[in-house]
């Protein structure tokens, strides 16, 4: 199979996955990097091209297969090049993209444009975490985030029946936070509570022992120099700098995941909320910076190479059925 061309922009793209065959032969140079197409139900690498059909047949169980199987694409009706712009769009829009602004580009529904947005935010995920600090990476800032409505704009009859928890927030969702100066690589998922047990243990599981770590004066972080932590704070009632102690990277991050989520998405169920988490952390993650100059194009291929193995029904979309771990 010939090695195919990126397209560099928004433009190059539409124009270049125009022809479903060229779609195809992208799509499967990413996932099968040797050129030989593998049989995703069998794994066997002995498969025949069907070009009429544009399919592949397994001569090992027989079995036929196309680009889709075994991908967020499988079982999907829609076309490959929506499918491909799809991406595009997510990967480089700063605040996300809507799926009234996808529906409306790619000319399907907007239930078609929502159920492609969260199986492309499934491909986003990154599950092969290393732990933050230690001798390879730098300080660390830790910090936790509040996602929700305002109960003062809420209708009265809705505010009358929420819980205003500590701190006066109503029932909002908690995510944690965690940035590695060095690698300005940041992790964040989505936590029950705020309490010291659970802020903690995901320093312990996320962080190096013997790391620094920076945090804001809340008591949850209590302890961590016990843990053997370098734990430096800062109290943003008096400040928020003092020298090279503050959360102001971590923050950043916040305030780019809750413009989106505000300005773009509107309403975001807290069920779905690690998926949004995933989109914004890869955009931040793959950011372009001096040391690495990523730009659009390298954005989307990183995100088309991770699209096999990981699929993602309406059912389990839903919370009828329960999805599996990736």
């Amino acid at each position: 199979m010939e090695q195919q061309i990126t397209p560099t922009s928004l433009l190059e793209a539409i124009r270049y996955f125009s022809d479903v065959d060229v779609c195809i032969e992208f799509v499967a140079s990413l996932r099968w990097l040797d050129g030989i197409a593998q049989c995703p139900h069998c794994e066997a690498k002995n498969a025949g091209f069907l070009k009429t059909r544009r399919i592949w047949k397994c001569r090992e169980c027989r079995k036929q297969f196309s680009v889709k199987t075994g991908t967020i694409f499988e079982e999907s009706p829609i076309g490959l090049d929506k499918w491909l712009m799809a991406i595009w769009l997510v990967v480089n829009c700063k605040n996300g993209i809507s799926s009234y602004e996808i529906a409306r580009d790619l000319n399907i529904t907007q239930k078609s444009a929502w159920f492609m947005l969260h199986r492309i935010r499934l491909a986003l995920k990154n599950s092969n975490w290393s732990k933050m600090g230690g001798t390879k990476g730098g300080p660390v800032e830790v910090d936790e985030a509040f996602i929700g409505g305002v109960p003062k704009n809420m209708h009265a009859s809705r505010r009358a029946k929420m819980k205003i928890g500590m701190n006066g927030y109503a029932e909002k969702a908690i995510v944690v936070g965690m940035l590695d100066r060095n690698t300005r690589q940041v992790r964040a998922s989505v936590i029950p509570n705020v309490k010291r047990e659970t802020l903690q243990n995901h320093v312990l599981n996320g962080i190096e022992r013997k790391s620094t770590v920076y945090t804001d004066g809340w008591s949850g972080y209590d302890g961590l120099k016990v843990r053997e932590f370098v734990h430096e704070t800062v109290n943003h009632v008096d400040e928020y700098v003092r020298g090279q102690v503050h959360t102001q990277g971590i923050e950043n991050f916040w305030s780019l995941l809750k413009r989106g989520l505000k300005g773009t998405y509107v309403a975001v169920e807290p069920f779905h909320l690690d998926r949004y988490l995933d989109e914004q952390m890869f955009r931040f993650n793959n950011r372009a910076t001096k040391d690495n100059p990523l730009n659009d194009a390298d954005r989307f291929m990183l995100a088309v190479s991770q699209i096999s193995g990981k699929r993602l029904t309406y059912a389990e979309l839903t919370g009828k059925v329960q999805p599996p771990a990736f």
